[in-house]
């Protein structure tokens, strides 16, 4: 839900990008601060007092992993967002493990990237943020078979079918098999949220 408590703070190095996302964010009521890059957020990232960070992953001057890496050593905590292209997985994963809220695939829906903005900002007020309930995750891994379990922990690794179907010699389809299945038992809507999913109940690789 909009608020007037926290500023968003969209990082990204194409022009275009920053303008459509400010404007699409103030048209849905947020109050929205744009940068030109991640060195130029850093400089400007101790001043803020209360927002949430929209950043680009793969940026010229630094990546959006190292941004979050950066502001956790300058120990500016701030709820991030992490926005990918195709084929950015692995490295989303690692942005969520150096502390992102979420990551979300290109091209995205105006209504993902304000359900993410609503997880994003509960950070703010210090509340558990409740991306699945781990409880009902969890059943839902039981029903999981080994080989689909092997298949979700490998994507969560960020893998393309390739790899997985070599490292577990099965052919490229039956790894879409049994991806598709693992989705369907997981209940998950995408790639982004079956990882959140994973992450949060505490499955997938260290």
């Amino acid at each position: 839900m909009p608020s007037d408590d926290f500023t968003v703070h969209i990082v990204d190095d194409e022009e275009a990008v920053r303008k459509s996302l400010a404007f699409m964010l103030t048209m849905s009521g947020h109050a929205v601060r744009v940068h030109e890059s991640a060195t130029a957020f850093l400089d400007f990232a101790p001043n803020i007092k209360s927002g949430v960070l929209v950043t680009d992953l793969r940026m010229p001057d630094m990546s959006g992993v190292e941004l979050l890496r950066c502001l956790t050593a300058q120990k500016v905590m701030l709820p991030s967002i992490v926005i990918t292209g195709h084929g950015d997985v692995p490295m989303a994963v690692d942005a969520m493990k150096a502390g992102a809220v979420d990551f979300i695939e290109k091209p995205f829906e105006e209504s993902v990237l304000l359900e993410a903005l609503t997880r994003a900002s509960l950070r703010l007020k210090d509340k558990l943020v409740d991306l699945e309930d781990i409880a009902s995750v969890r059943q839902r891994f039981e029903f999981l078979s080994e080989r689909e379990r092997q298949v979700l922990n490998a994507v969560v690794a960020g893998l393309p079918n390739k790899s997985i179907a070599y490292d577990l010699d099965i052919s490229p389809r039956t790894v879409e098999v049994h991806r598709a299945n693992v989705m369907s038992k997981m209940k998950a809507q995408s790639l982004p949220q079956l990882v959140r999913m994973a992450m949060a109940a505490g499955f997938g690789p260290n």
